[in-house]
């Protein structure tokens, strides 16, 4: 797939999901009447369900942007982390389906945060791990240098906000970031990964 299309895809997955985590940090969770100690809060079980699947798409959205960062030059070993985590956190999502009526202290809930986990951390060592390469390198112009190390970076500080009730609003500042990366894919010059250049080769009398 071409990369700024890929961009725009992961634009739209990030920004929806920023939007998600407003509705919910400010209406949902306020007006919510379920318990905290039920896996689907502040959902109902019975909403969880196309909530999940929604949260799915959205995820595949992410993906299929991430899939054109790993194609755009630079970072690219750790956008296929990120990828890896992304993948994970569908997973996850899917996984929620059948424990959406279960509590916090039964097997599936414990199983499958374990999961949302194991996704969060692959994606913050993949933003990481491609931000720290690009400024390394010095590719990009501006703020396009920085935007994935500050997106790696939030989402690192986001495993510190789970189970808490700053998780839908940290959520939404990572779609936010998400959809800024994206932005860059789709808008900008490729970055090249000059770990991946060919070396130069030496020109021999009969090709000058």
């Amino acid at each position: 797939m071409n990369t700024r299309i890929a961009g725009v895809v992961g634009a739209v997955g990030a920004g929806a999901s920023a939007v998600s985590g407003v509705v919910v940090a400010l209406v949902v969770t306020p007006a919510s009447q379920v318990s905290v100690e039920m896996w689907s809060y502040p959902w109902s079980a019975t909403a969880l369900v196309p909530v999940s699947l929604v949260y799915t798409v959205l995820h595949l959205a992410v993906l299929v942007g991430l899939l054109g960062l790993t194609r755009s030059g630079a970072g690219r070993i750790g956008a296929w982390i990120a990828v890896a985590g992304t993948a994970v956190l569908a997973v996850a999502e899917l996984l929620s389906i059948p424990i959406a009526g279960q509590t916090m202290d039964q097997a599936g809930p414990g199983l499958v945060g374990a999961t949302f986990g194991l996704g969060t951390v692959l994606s913050a060592a993949g933003f990481l791990t491609g931000g720290i390469v690009i400024v390394r390198a010095r590719q990009g112009a501006g703020w396009r240098r920085y935007i994935l190390l500050v997106t790696g970076i939030w989402t690192t500080a986001m495993l510190g906000l789970v189970g808490t009730p700053a998780l839908p609003a940290a959520v939404a500042i990572y779609g936010v970031l998400l959809t800024v990366v994206f932005l860059a894919l789709a808008t900008g010059p490729e970055l090249r990964d000059s770990t991946l250049e060919e070396p130069a080769r030496p020109v021999t009398g009969a090709e000058i």
